[in-house]
Order: C-alpha cells, then structure tokens, then sequence
C-alpha cells in the first residue's frame, strides 16, 4: 500500500464535505507531477486530507476508491481524477507548522515541494503523522 497527501482548500472542498458527501472524485488538478502521482494510486491506497492555505493542516484520512480517470472538469482532455471515500478525521489536526518543527519530517514533500496538491508520503512519516494526531493507523 502506498500512502499520500492530497490538498484542498477549505472553502473549494473541505473534509466536512467529502464526510457529507461519502465519496467524491478528487478533481481540478492541473499539475502534471501531481497527475502522475494520481496515475500512480492504487486502489485501497491511503491519503490524508490537508486543508490547505486555510488551515493548513492534515485533517482526515482518505481511502482510494476509485483508480486515475479522466477528469472532466479539463476541457484539454490530459488530467486525470481518482475516488475517493472518508476514512476517518485526525483526532487533533497536525498542522505544517508542527510539521516543519519535527525533524524526522524535513525531507517530506510537504515541506519540500509545498505547492504541490498530490504528493507521495512515505511509510515512516505516514506513521509519524499519525502519531502526532493521534489517529489509529
């Protein structure tokens, strides 16, 4: 399984939204480093939902549902969307702040590549996260 983080911002689509929703498709993505990282999941695949320049912050856990399509939001034809479903909401928000202060978390593409709206994370700082927020992985 791999894991991920995946950005939006609150007032476009919020954790309480997809929750609401149950499922939904994570579209709107123009970058194509972020594309061929929705091309990369797989299905079951793990993300957290960081609500970004509102908040900032990892706020739920998401579960891929559905595998890279096209995105028809995108009139060009060269996006792709991937489903997803809620897993869970983090019992305490981890904020980029508490992020960038730890570490072990230095070379995380959040703080890295911090425009970046689909991003890779690995095992360790997927647990680490976890632990932070104090989220039952």
């Amino acid at each position: 399984m791999a894991y991920w983080l995946m950005k939006s911002e609150p007032y476009v689509y919020s954790w309480a939204q997809l929750v609401k929703d149950k499922s939904n498709n994570w579209d709107g993505v123009r970058n194509h480093t972020a594309k061929r990282n929705l091309m990369s999941m797989q299905l079951g695949d793990l993300a957290f939902f960081y609500h970004s320049n509102e908040g900032m912050e990892i706020v739920g856990v998401m579960r891929i549902s559905k595998l890279a399509h096209p995105d028809p939001s995108d009139k060009t034809g060269k996006f792709v969307q991937v489903g997803v479903v809620p897993v869970a909401p983090f019992p305490t928000p981890v904020t980029l702040k508490a992020i960038k202060a730890e570490p072990r978390l230095a070379d995380m593409a959040l703080v890295k590549l911090s425009r970046l709206s689909v991003q890779p994370v690995t095992s360790a700082q997927w647990k680490l996260i976890c632990q932070m927020g104090g989220y039952k992985a």
